[in-house]
């Protein structure tokens, strides 16, 4: 019986498989992976009452011109022209305010958050983690399902919060 280059093609095959499996692999390391709760982390961090003091403003100031506009919005077509015109001057005070607080927030939150990624990025290199994740972000994505109680390290990372 004589083999032709097609019969030997599923032999050669299953022998190159299975001398692949004969060669060492490389085994991976560990992978050291920890959770923090990054609002707690803003929250540690001295400039932070400076931020919730934007917020607790801007949330009062914002929430009376909303009720405003809700209220002209209500009366639907029996709103007169009056009340578009005041709707309208309204709706571009709340925008201006919207940046205004915008601009406020990224200018005081944004050396915190510099702040908080550089101690969870010094205490990560140095306790030789490979991940740190916050843990309500992986929860609420449904990425991890469960993870121990040990391996939240928020509290370590909080003395390095400067």
């Amino acid at each position: 019986m004589k083999m032709t280059p097609k019969a030997l093609a599923p032999l050669a095959i299953a022998a190159a498989f299975g001398l692949g499996t004969l060669a060492p692999h490389a085994q991976t390391t560990p992978q050291k992976v920890g959770f923090v709760n990054v609002d707690q982390l803003f929250a540690a961090h001295p400039n932070d009452k400076d931020v919730k003091a934007i917020q607790t403003k801007f949330q009062g100031d914002l929430a009376g011109l909303d009720k405003q506009i809700k209220d002209i919005d209500a009366k639907g077509t029996a709103a007169t022209a009056a009340d578009k015109d005041k709707r309208a001057q309204l709706v571009t005070t709340y925008n201006a305010q919207l940046k205004s607080y915008d601009d406020q927030m990224k200018a005081k939150a944004g050396p915190i958050e510099t702040s908080v990624d550089a101690a969870l990025s010094s205490y990560a290199k140095s306790n030789g983690y490979s991940v740190i994740m916050d843990r309500s972000i992986a929860q609420q994505s449904g990425l991890v399902v469960y993870a121990d109680t040990v391996t939240d390290v928020t509290e370590a990372v909080k003395k390095n919060v400067k």
